[in-house]
């Protein structure tokens, strides 16, 4: 059971070393200005794998609750899915489900915990199976694989990166099943990834410089950090902290780089996007726009 791009290196994983009886993902969803149905990455791949595919809208239908139970899985491994499995479904695998988080477990439970550990400004993080319980990713740890983050790592890159290392898990995991002491997790130690919505990219300036540049690494590719540059939203999508003094929000160019003052020290813009346009580098955004002496970034 998964959804998104995370998911499906544990899928191919599995499937290579298992018998994969059925795959299930979310429905197809509309997406992009034009509202066409998009299919979620484990679709491709299960299609691709010739799997059995199934995309209930709810999964604690009694009529899917009934399916699953006709399969009569050995194990379930869950990587992202997107819907809470109700006790019905944990009770039917003799040999549990496992999931597969993308963090240290207790820290950063939820939906989106690549994206806050590095807005967060953590330094390590890594992936975590566990068995699933009723609770938001509180199942006890089985394994777990850490790795450092990159100092201009994106959300969007150590995804990739532990995706991969995931989906080895999952499989070493299921191999070491019947030896593995699982442990519970110190819910004292836990922390909260929760799910992103747009405004949580909304940049306040009198933030410290390196707290708004690793958000801009972490809210990639969506929602992205971004303020309002003459009345039109401005992205932000790399950046550094330079050691200036400049007023909260205030843009300045100096040649070819962009400043902006934040609560402390301020960042260099080195990629932006102005509502409308192409991403493109400070540089060339300053071939075309002269910046005014005391313009903000709202």
């Amino acid at each position: 059971m998964g959804t998104p791009e995370f998911a499906a290196p544990s899928l191919e994983r599995v499937n290579s070393e298992h018998e994969v009886i059925a795959v299930y993902t979310q429905p197809d969803r509309p997406k992009g200005r034009g509202g066409d149905l998009a299919i979620s990455p484990v679709k491709a791949a299960a299609l691709r794998l010739g799997l059995r595919l199934e995309q209930p809208e709810r999964i604690r239908r009694p009529d899917v609750v009934a399916q699953l139970r006709e399969m009569a899985p050995e194990a379930m491994a869950v990587v992202g899915y997107g819907q809470i499995l109700p006790r019905t479904i944990l009770e039917i695998p003799p040999r549990g489900i496992i999931n597969v988080h993308a963090s240290l477990l207790p820290k950063y439970r939820g939906a989106a915990p690549i994206q806050w550990a590095i807005a967060r400004g953590e330094t390590r993080t890594g992936v975590t199976t566990m068995r699933i319980d009723e609770g938001l990713d509180t199942g006890d740890i089985l394994l777990t694989w850490e790795t450092s983050i990159g100092d201009e790592e994106t959300a969007v890159e150590l995804g990739e990166r532990l995706a991969v290392a995931g989906a080895e898990l999952l499989v070493e995991t299921f191999r070491r099943l019947d030896e593995i002491t699982p442990r519970p997790q110190d819910d004292s130690q836990a922390s909260y990834a929760p799910i992103l919505k747009r405004e949580d990219g909304r940049i306040d300036w009198r933030r410290p410089a390196a707290e708004i540049a690793n958000r801009v690494r972490g809210f990639q590719p969506w929602p992205g950090c971004y303020g309002f540059f003459r009345g039109k939203r401005f992205h932000i999508w790399k950046s550094r902290v330079v050691d200036l003094e400049i007023a909260p929000g205030e843009i300045r160019a100096e040649g070819r780089h962009l400043f902006a003052g934040c609560g402390e020290k301020a960042l260099e813009l080195i990629e932006i996007q102005l509502e409308g346009k192409k991403r493109m580098l400070a540089a060339s955004f300053l071939n075309g726009t002269a910046i005014q002496a005391g313009e903000v970034l709202a």
